[in-house]
């Protein structure tokens, strides 16, 4: 999105100008025009009324000569009369503007003259002020103009400070609109919003990041101090195998919690997902393969209809492979696991102490455990579930923890499921 940036003051300044500049043309077209139309029907009325007083006159017997001399005493107003052996009365203008009218009356012919000189020049005079009075109204706008929107858009400057003093590190800055059913009310109130998210955000992204060093602080600790320990111990040392064998699992618990942050970095970059045709029945059965394999005595099946999506399948395997390592973990050796297949995913459901109502949303954030002692026995770090959401949104569908009377139930619903 290329955002043209003119100068708003000018732009506002220079429309309401033009508009108003328009509408003063059309405002002195229309009146000259209204004024020379109205002129007009003036004077017809004049040359009618002289008519009817001529023919009024003639009706009741009067001399055209005398007809004549009575009407042309009239300022402006001439009448002429020829009669039908070509004698004539009155004289007629000669020089001047002139609208004229012609009647036979008895047989002789009557010209009507009335003087349009006068109304001409008032037209003239009235066109000259009406543009006078248009370029001083427009130059008294643009004077006007330029107080008036700056005033306007001071709240465009009160943005742009604000962007500038947060760019400069003065956080919690914000507009806070009076209103926000206007233009600029709903923009700061966006603006506002913009801020919030943006500062949740690197509030976030800090707390992550020194949580996860935090994390990492631990087992880095312990294959340095193992470390140590085993470059000063003898090499007949009996201790050195145990040592040996700590230092390798505190190097492969950094290592995972290493390969999480990075899984996690990847999904918040936008990791493109292998798009290829997963079995997710076929998926579950070799997760309780793997599980049986680690624990051949736990309770785990798999159960439902085969289901063919569209997705990566390493990650997906991921993803169920994190739910059921969680739901062992919360078990015990003696617990239930069932993983159930459907037309819309799949389920993960055990028979442990569950999840409670209100840590159902919250153990999807980042770094998050319920059960923080035995996690860390087990090496996890808070992440697989943050990690297994990530996945599964990566894909178009969601991750979500549903109520459950007995344990706790993982649902994954995908989209573009259909049976294979």
């Amino acid at each position: 999105m290329n955002l043209r940036t003119v100068s708003l003051r000018r732009r506002v300044a220079v429309s309401v100008l033009l508009v108003l500049f328009l509408v003063l043309v059309a405002l002195v077209i229309g009146v000259d025009r209204t004024f020379a139309g109205q002129s007009s029907r003036d004077v017809e009325g004049v040359l009618r009324d002289l008519e009817t007083r001529a023919v009024t006159s003639v009706l009741r017997g009067a001399p055209p000569r005398e007809v004549v001399r009575q009407l042309s005493k009239k300022n402006g107003v001439q009448v002429t009369v020829e009669l039908p052996n070509g004698t004539s009365f009155g004289d007629a203008p000669e020089d001047g503007q002139y609208q004229r009218k012609a009647r036979t009356i008895n047989g002789n012919r009557f010209t009507f003259y009335a003087d349009t000189e006068a109304i001409s020049q008032a037209q003239v005079r009235l066109r000259k002020l009406l543009v006078l009075l248009g370029l001083g109204a427009i130059a008294v706008t643009g004077l006007l103009m330029i107080v008036v929107v700056r005033r306007a858009l001071a709240p465009l400057d009160a943005m742009t400070s604000l962007a500038q003093a947060i760019a400069a590190g003065h956080r919690g800055g914000r507009l806070n609109p009076s209103r926000t059913d206007t233009e600029l009310g709903r923009t700061a109130a966006a603006f506002d919003g913009m801020l919030d998210s943006l500062e949740g955000s690197e509030q976030r992204t800090r707390r992550f990041v020194a949580d996860a060093a935090h994390e990492l602080r631990t087992p880095i600790t312990g294959v340095q101090a193992v470390a140590e320990a085993l470059v000063q111990a003898p090499v007949d040392s009996p201790d050195r195998d145990q040592m040996s064998f700590l230092l390798v699992r505190e190097a492969r618990r950094a290592g995972r919690l290493v390969d999480d942050l990075l899984a996690l970095a990847q999904l918040d970059a936008g990791y493109e997902m292998q798009r290829e045709p997963v079995d997710l029945l076929g998926l579950a059965e070799a997760e309780v393969a793997r599980t049986r394999y680690v624990a051949p005595d736990f309770d785990i099946a798999a159960e439902g209809v085969s289901v063919t999506v569209h997705g990566d399948g390493q990650r997906l395997a991921q993803v169920l492979a994190n739910l059921v390592d969680n739901a062992r973990q919360a078990t015990g050796p003696s617990g239930t696991v069932r993983i159930r297949v459907d037309l819309t995913g799949f389920t993960v459901s055990d028979n442990g102490p569950g999840v409670p109502e209100a840590e159902r949303e919250r153990i999807f954030d980042r770094l998050v455990r319920l059960d923080d002692a035995r996690d860390r026995r087990s090496g996890g770090s808070g992440l697989g579930l943050a990690i297994a959401r990530g996945v599964v949104r990566a894909h178009g569908g969601e991750l979500t923890c549903e109520p459950s009377e007995n344990g706790a139930v993982f649902r994954v619903t995908l989209p573009v499921a259909r049976p294979s």
